[in-house]
């Protein structure tokens, strides 16, 4: 797998972009003071949880979960945007698409699910914008503890509103850190 890094250099009134290919290289996303995402030599601002970070999450406590985390697939808004260009494997999102939040469902807690309506869910098709970019973050999702949290992405942010505990891009900052990221990046929150 090839990654690269992109800087930019001005020599006299003309922008030169370098591209420095990364072979198998883990690269970490590192969430900072609530409000900085830094990957390489990129510097984004971002949000997180109303309630800030957290060591110890629980579901609805509208906090970020503190820690190191795989990155998954990217899911899209196909019908709004293009399928960017990206190492991430990219899943178009569908009406029926949810993920599910129930604390009474042991067995669908924190998983992507056909939408049903007596499954409490993260509804991902939705009106506003702010899912037609997303990516789930690896946080309670292998040894799933029901109420230990749900649903935490990276996703898109119009205003850098504070999230229910996920973490929230522009759009343009979220496109770069596209063609940035592989399936070996891993997301650092402290």
């Amino acid at each position: 797998l090839i990654s690269f890094k992109i800087s930019n250099i001005t020599l006299k009134s003309k922008t030169i972009i370098f591209f420095k290919f990364i072979y198998n290289e883990i690269m970490t996303i590192i969430i900072k003071n609530k409000e900085t995402l830094i990957y390489d030599d990129f510097i984004f601002k971002c949000c997180v949880g109303k309630n800030g970070i957290t060591k110890n999450k629980k579901e609805g406590d509208k906090k970020t979960p503190a820690g190191l985390y795989n990155l998954e697939n990217l899911y899209f808004r196909d019908d709004r945007v293009k399928r960017p260009i990206t190492f991430l494997k990219c899943i178009p999102i569908h009406k029926k698409m949810g993920w599910c939040d129930d604390v009474t469902n042991k067995n669908k807690y924190n998983k992507l699910i056909n939408v049903k309506k007596n499954v409490r869910h993260e509804k991902l098709f939705r009106k506003d914008n702010i899912y037609d970019f997303l990516i789930p973050i690896s946080y309670n999702r292998k040894k799933r503890v029901v109420g230990k949290g749900s649903a935490i992405f990276i996703h898109l942010t119009n205003n850098y509103k504070k999230t229910e505990g996920c973490i929230g891009l522009k759009k343009n900052d979220f496109l770069i850190l596209l063609k940035l990221i592989n399936k070996k990046t891993k997301i650092r929150i402290i």
